[in-house]
């Protein structure tokens, strides 16, 4: 008999959902070449991030409490982002010290909580993708996936893949973009700074597309990099990967 399918739950962030849901198509077009069954799982709200870096643990415990209650019953949790998925797998479990059933339910969803790619490449072996991609691209490391969710060598990896695509590393390309969540609003000018750095890199590179796995960043640095005239285009990898380029603009492009 064949095995069963791993039965992976979606988790699609908030700003996937609002700013570029094609994110999330992508996300399941490439667990199901994964050879996986993939819900979304309706009752999904925000993870609790927001709250919880500002330090309104009562409203972030509570929207925990749903995210534990809607995925811990699947195989798998998987996130189109480092940021979502380092609070599940990393800071969801220590909202609840004192909450001992809980903490025991957080802990076992956090253990099977994955980046997105970093799951296609380490979990269920996919070494390549059937997708092609014109151009020369950069990838920026966002600090989430690279130092709470481990993602550095399997997005490039599956990058080598893509036909006609060619990848180009920045000279700092695990250096933040400045956007760190409600770090841009709380420090603007240290913010702006960090993010022309960023784009200064991304310029020497000579790349024509910017490639990350997270929203957060890719918005930031596509405001960034439209503001100053630039003509790179900004997209998540999972796009490339899925091979999903030619249904939207890339993030950040100005609409007709």
């Amino acid at each position: 008999m064949p095995e069963p399918r791993p039965r992976v739950a979606l988790f699609v962030t908030c700003l996937v959902d609002l700013f570029r849901p094609t994110v999330g198509f992508a996300a399941i077009r490439l667990l199901e070449q994964a050879g996986c069954e993939v819900a979304v799982p309706m009752a999904q709200t925000c993870c609790g991030q927001p709250a919880f870096n500002s330090g309104d643990r009562a409203t972030a415990r509570d929207l925990a409490r749903r995210v534990v209650d809607a995925f811990l019953p699947y195989d798998f949790t998987v996130v189109p982002s480092g940021s979502c998925g380092g609070m599940i797998a990393r800071h969801i479990p220590t909202l609840f010290e004192d909450d001992p059933a809980y903490r025991g339910k957080a802990e076992r969803l956090a253990a099977k909580t994955h980046e997105l790619v970093s799951f296609l490449r380490d979990v269920r072996g996919m070494e390549r993708v059937e997708a092609a991609y014109h151009g020369t691209a950069t990838y920026h490391d966002s600090c989430s996936g690279l130092r709470e969710m481990g993602v550095k060598a399997q997005p490039r990896a599956l990058l080598a893949s893509v036909a006609g695509l060619s990848l180009v590393e920045m000279a700092e390309p695990e250096t933040c973009c400045g956007f760190g969540g409600t770090f841009c609003v709380k420090y603007p000018e240290i913010s702006l700074r960090m993010a022309s750095d960023k784009t200064k890199d991304i310029a020497s590179t000579g790349a024509d597309t910017l490639l990350a796995g997270d929203m957060g960043c890719l918005l930031n640095i596509a405001g960034r990099l439209r503001r100053e005239g630039s003509t790179v285009r900004v997209r998540h990898v999972a796009e490339v990967l899925a091979g999903m380029t030619d249904s939207v603009p890339p993030i950040g492009a100005a609409r007709e």
